[in-house]
């Protein structure tokens, strides 16, 4: 998922050091204010007053209430079966409400869990010209919450993209008289909107607006708490361990020109497997990261054409005996590609996961992309931009990193799920056209380095004779149809929908790295707060 960037072959990179350094082996955390074990014994009683709350809810309203808060607050994946049921119910029994705000929760609801549910449900706010009636703009919480949903749109939803410049519109124009904590959250939706946000990072915001709600459920609030800081702590240990093993791997194969962003590929991987039982998915997909790292800043601009085409023969082979086609700066990083990704079959293995042949295979895939667009350069092909963005796609590494990610899950992801994904099927196709297209937009704003391939944006401007504010225009309404795409998907097998929701997630990254014209990767002083907010600063009890 790396970020280009250039180096100058034989000196030390020009990237900024890492923000963290050594801070995650030497951080000793705050006590948690009570003994962990008091804490997870807590949780378990908390639960299970949460379920007796799902049983007491007899109106669809209540059900939807519940379910909403319970995703603001992080803790819906410890109540899927709950949820899921809920939704059942909500989806089938009649609903007839002229709340906005109800209507507009209960369809987003539906679409997030893969339920159809058409736009219709909106013309009751509508006047006889079929637009959205003035008087709806006097309820904030129902814009908003209008505003949210509209984003789970698909292609030819035209209603829906009028329901969201309708509601922005309004949105903005009301900022100054909202009272908090509506005015935080109609602040947040403008930035980002709800289905397009990183749900850990709400969560962190969430917990702290919820208290001020009155009508808010001690439960939720105390158990949302308790979550927090224990997979904060679990957390803690998992970036001393990843960041250990980055010092070794980084000190061993001495190549002083990679990023170093350990941290940034860990959090990487968390959006993507937050939840506690997937520990082992998490650290293996933060060290799949890292390795792609070292092999994109090696091959952007770095090794000569002939060290690339020397690198993928060697992977091609993927045995210990190619090391000696390899110039000597590169043997020590093949050799350690290799035992990583041996010692990660090995980890796997151990839960009775046979899936390390797809990440192989991924790696090997990802060599021929990187050398096709070394080729490219080497050759001074100006490719046109369908073909520039058909290769992106691959050398961002959204599919290698969602199949990886995936088979690291076992039993969790069934290999229907994972062959799926291997398939390039359009939810993979639209996440990784996403990232391409806000990466190239991101290094666009940067002073572009000699020799380097051309950006999507470079191959727009130059094949339609445009200026960069059209092509990025142009560019930035290809990335809503990519989000169209994967709302879509939503929709397809429901025994895929597992993997769909994983290839969300990490299209809920691109933002947070990307997001405002920014590499937040390459220049990581950006996520730093963030990463304060997730893992270092518990939430007060």
């Amino acid at each position: 998922m790396a970020s280009r960037g250039a180096t100058t072959p034989g000196k030390p990179s020009s990237f900024e050091p890492s923000v963290w350094g050594d801070f995650f082996i030497n951080y000793e955390p705050q006590p948690l204010q009570s003994c962990e074990e008091w804490m997870r014994v807590r949780v378990i009683k908390l639960k299970e007053e949460v379920c007796m709350l799902f049983k007491g809810c007899n109106r669809a309203v209540r059900k939807m209430m519940l379910v909403d808060v319970l995703q603001h607050l992080g803790l819906d994946h410890h109540f899927e079966e709950q949820i899921n049921t809920a939704l059942s119910e909500i989806l089938e029994s009649e609903f007839s409400s002229y709340n906005l705000h109800d209507v507009a929760l209960r369809f987003r609801l539906l679409r997030e869990h893969g339920c159809w549910i058409s736009p219709d449900v909106f013309d009751k706010f509508k006047d006889e010209n079929g637009s959205l009636r003035e008087d709806i703009t006097k309820e904030p919480r129902g814009l908003l919450s209008l505003y949210n949903a509209a984003h789970l749109l698909v292609h030819g939803e035209t209603s829906l993209e009028e329901a969201i410049a309708f509601a922005r519109h309004h949105l903005k124009s009301m900022r100054g008289s909202l009272k908090s904590p509506l005015a935080k959250q109609v602040k947040r939706a403008l930035h980002l909107p709800l289905p397009r946000t990183y749900r850990r990072v709400e969560t962190v915001h969430f917990i702290s607006e919820y208290k001020e709600d009155e009508g808010h459920n001690p439960i939720l609030l105390e158990l949302a708490k308790l979550d927090f800081n224990l997979h904060q702590h679990l957390h803690l240990k998992e970036l001393k361990s990843m960041t250990k093993w980055w010092k070794e791997l980084s000190e061993f194969i001495g190549l002083s020109y990679v990023r170093d962003r350990v941290v940034e590929n860990y959090l990487w991987s968390f959006v993507v497997h937050y939840e506690e039982h997937f520990g082992l998915a998490r650290v293996i997909s933060a060290k799949i990261n890292v390795l792609l790292t070292i092999m994109d800043d090696t091959h952007d601009d770095h090794a000569t054409i002939e060290e690339c085409q020397m690198l993928h023969e060697a992977a091609q082979r993927w045995d210990g005996s190619a090391i000696s086609l390899l110039p000597e700066y590169l043997k020590r990083f093949y050799k350690e590609l290799l035992g990583n990704i041996k010692e990660i079959g090995d980890e796997m293995a151990t839960s009775g996961n046979y899936k390390i042949a797809y990440i192989k295979k991924q790696f090997q895939n990802q060599f021929s992309y990187y050398l096709q667009e070394a080729q490219w350069t080497h050759k001074c092909h100006k490719p046109s931009f369908d073909e520039q963005v058909n290769l992106g796609v691959m050398t961002i590494c959204v599919p290698t990193v969602s199949v990886c990610g995936m088979a690291a899950m076992g039993d969790a992801m069934p290999k229907e799920a994972l062959d799926w994904v291997v398939g390039l099927p359009d939810a993979i196709i639209a996440s990784g056209k996403i990232a391409r297209f806000m990466n190239d937009i991101a290094a666009f704003n940067r002073v572009k380095s000699k020799g380097g391939a051309a950006s999507s944006v470079e191959c727009y401007m130059a094949e339609h004779g445009v200026t960069r504010e059209v092509a990025i225009a142009k560019i930035g309404s290809l990335i809503e149809d990519g989000w169209k795409s994967l709302n879509q998907a939503r929709f397809g097998d429901r025994a895929l929908l597992p993997a769909v929701q994983r290839v969300i997630n990490l299209a809920l990254s691109f933002p947070l790295y990307y997001g405002g014209g920014n590499d937040a990767f390459t220049f990581s002083t950006r996520l730093r707060e963030t990463i304060e907010i997730l893992f270092v600063n518990p939430i007060p009890m």
